[in-house]
């Protein structure tokens, strides 16, 4: 799946080291482990330095492309 953007704010209560992770692979192909119980993408992502993020967004966000 691919993060084409992300929610207005949605970034704002992360840390800044995954602020930089998460924007790093939008409009990259990322894992789709599945979608939660409130019907959110859950995606994964290995960033630069090795470390494995999990975030969800809602599937507006996200293609198959």
């Amino acid at each position: 799946m691919v993060v084409g953007t992300l929610p207005p704010n949605w970034l704002d209560h992360l840390p800044e080291i995954d602020q930089h992770a998460v924007s790093a692979v939008i409009g990259k192909p990322i894992l789709l482990l599945g979608y939660d119980n409130d019907g959110r993408a859950e995606l994964e992502f290995i960033d630069s330095e090795g470390i494995i993020h999990t975030i969800f967004v809602n599937p507006e966000f996200v293609s198959k492309s």
